[in-house]
């Protein structure tokens, strides 16, 4: 079954964070440690999560023709979620637990073309800013081996709760009050 199919997964990786009480960076460790799955992104885009502190995330991922455009490089958008990935987990990394985040703005730079010759890439993501209601992180795109830059990006992020009364609202189909 699909995620997208009516009856399909909703948000196991949500309800765990809830029912283990952990706060964002304890979280995202015990991502990184295996001890919770991946969230499925990292698997379609081949991207994992390497390295977690406080304030201060980093992805790893290995481009390939499954992510080229027409012109043969990879597509923007691969660089932009690995980098959305990075950042937003560096907000996450430093709420307490039942508060979670969200995009609200993604700006990206592209410095130089990715392709699968660039290997290992690592999106570093680091907390700029964190309120109670709204959040601000950098990133940056680097060659593993070399340290290359290939994008740079910025984000801001909506602090929001993740009590299991806001979880059931917005994973509602057809919600029209969202």
């Amino acid at each position: 079954m699909s995620p997208t199919e009516p009856g399909g997964p909703t948000a196991p990786l949500v309800e765990a964070m809830i029912a283990g009480g952990s706060d964002g960076l304890a979280f995202l460790r015990m991502l990184c440690d295996g001890a919770l799955p991946a969230a499925p992104i990292g698997k379609t885009l081949a991207f994992r999560l390497a390295e977690v502190a406080r304030g201060r995330v980093v992805f790893e991922g290995r481009p390939g023709p499954f992510a080229y455009n027409l012109q043969g490089t990879v597509h923007g958008g691969w660089a932009a979620a690995i980098l959305d990935s990075a950042m937003g987990c560096a907000v996450l990394s430093m709420l307490p637990a039942g508060m979670g985040c969200t995009t609200t703005e993604l700006s990206i730079r592209y410095v130089r073309p990715v392709r699968e010759s660039c290997g290992v890439l690592r999106a570093e993501g680091v907390a700029v800013h964190v309120g109670r209601r709204l959040a601000t992180a950098e990133g940056r795109l680097v060659g593993a081996v070399d340290g290359k830059l290939y994008a740079h990006g910025a984000t801001s992020c909506m602090i929001l709760s993740l009590g299991p009364d806001e979880i059931d609202r917005s994973l509602s189909p057809g919600d029209s009050s969202l």
